[in-house]
């Protein structure tokens, strides 16, 4: 393989492992601060076993998260060099703010938080953890603003052979990052209330301190049902831009080969049915495409013939992608709405069927978000940036295929490492269960 094929998969890996963390990183940390604020509101100190107790998950994976972060950023220089000159002027600003704000101010309170159980009052307490999920989903944002920018980029003009910002409120603004984030964020909500829901679950199924695992179950299931449901709205706006901005990856998610009016949607997971979608010998929604793509049945869609070759993105995987997330997001809903009902149920605990079911669901929001960025990374093939740079202009020239390879082999055994460490300790401390007894803690808040 060549550099740039190896220096794609190399970042590519980077991304996937690393993305394992962030969803959950940012629905734990407003899930663990509502909880809290529950606990100060009330006073009910299952509250705060459950603040305590998913915390600490929470901490976990925060810590390893920061560590597979950091490793991303480096390639920029060592692998995308040529990437770096020439948008780096406008790539660069919000991925600034995002390590000299956002990120600060989360490594700042989260350490107030972990080390103020006992220094601060329960009220100061809770906005310390407020402040860090608040800091947390902001550093997603600026990230997802710079993303953006590669997708759909806005406020620049080319000059002196290189793109330069001239306008940083058109970035921060782009229409299409603030969908992707609202998008993203709502998944990292569903995601971590599935794993809730799950290790709820198998403690029910042991049946381990049946009340507090109970009232996760039921607090966890309406999160992941009502975040689900919004992820599937904001994933139509965002199928909505992406047809008008991108019409090569939106041809690519329905294999749309030829440019047609009142175009069906292909309900199957094979790209070369979607030829003749409108046929009524094929599992078709008819004019459902057109509806999807610009919210008018008889709307066109530009198929991928329009487009040379070499403009093309790989078909076969984005349009398998495609319909695993969209078809995983529908289980999601589905499995939250069923966990809210039965939970309510006075013999939940004896639906060990179900239960059972949402202990195996943990992976579910993993794989759907996995497969929604492979949507949208190899997609927006063959631009690193759409329509103005090519991935193949982007890779340091001074690097070999060989040193990319043997980087490559590093990153997977130092993250492979790093995977098992992460498991190891949430499935530990997700059995262990919460604390018996916090009245030591409650009394020395009180006085605080």
């Amino acid at each position: 393989m060549n550099v740039v094929t190896l220096s794609q998969i190399q970042f590519a890996a980077t991304c996937m492992f690393h993305w394992i963390f962030v969803p959950l990183t940012l629905g734990l940390s407003i899930m663990t601060a509502w909880m809290e604020t529950k606990y100060v509101t009330t006073g009910d100190e299952t509250w705060l076993r459950m603040t305590k107790f998913w915390g600490k998950l929470f901490l976990i994976n925060f810590a390893l998260g920061v560590v597979t972060g950091i490793t991303m950023e480096f390639q920029f220089g060592l692998n995308w060099a040529e990437y770096s000159r020439y948008v780096g002027d406008i790539f660069g600003a919000p991925l600034a703010i995002e390590a000299t704000l956002t990120f600060f101010l989360e490594s700042v309170f989260i350490g107030v938080w972990i080390f103020g159980w006992k220094k601060i009052s329960k009220k100061v307490h809770a906005l310390s953890i407020w402040l860090a999920a608040i800091a947390t989903n902001l550093s997603a944002l600026f990230i997802l603003l710079a993303n953006a920018w590669m997708q759909k980029p806005v406020g620049f003009v080319l000059r002196n052979g290189r793109a330069e910002m001239t306008d940083f409120l058109a970035v921060v603004t782009n229409p299409y990052g603030w969908i992707k984030f609202s998008h993203t964020l709502l998944s990292g909500y569903a995601l971590a209330a599935f794993l809730i829901m799950g290790v709820s679950a198998w403690h029910l199924l042991h049946k381990n301190e049946v009340n507090f695992f109970t009232r996760s179950f039921k607090m966890a299931a309406v999160w992941a049902f009502v975040a689900s449901v919004i992820v599937g709205i904001s994933g139509d706006f965002h199928a909505v831009e992406i047809a008008r901005t991108q019409p090569t990856k939106f041809a690519a998610m329905e294999a749309q080969w030829e440019t047609k009016r009142g175009v069906g949607m292909n309900l199957l997971l094979f790209p070369d049915v979607a030829r003749e979608c409108n046929s009524v010998e094929q599992v078709c929604v008819p004019n459902a495409l057109s509806l999807l793509a610009f919210h008018d049945a008889n709307a066109e869609i530009k198929g991928l013939k329009s487009f040379p070759p070499e403009l093309r993105p790989p078909v076969t995987p984005v349009f398998l992608s495609f319909r695993l997330m969209a078809g995983l997001g529908t289980f999601m809903i589905l499995a939250s709405l069923a966990g809210i009902f039965l939970s309510r149920r006075k013999n939940f605990i004896d639906n060990r069927a179900f239960l059972t079911l949402m202990v195996f669901a943990i992976p579910v929001p993993y794989l759907a978000e996995q497969f929604g960025w492979l949507v949208a990374e190899l997609g927006r093939q063959p631009w690193i940036v759409y329509g103005v740079m090519k991935t193949t202009d982007a890779v340091s020239k001074s690097v070999t295929a060989t040193q990319v390879a043997l980087s490559l082999l590093g990153f997977i055994v130092l993250y492979g490492l790093l995977g098992a460490v992460d498991i190891f300790l949430l499935v530990k401390y997700a059995k262990k269960g919460p604390d018996k007894d916090l009245s030591n803690l409650i009394d020395m808040q009180g006085r605080a």
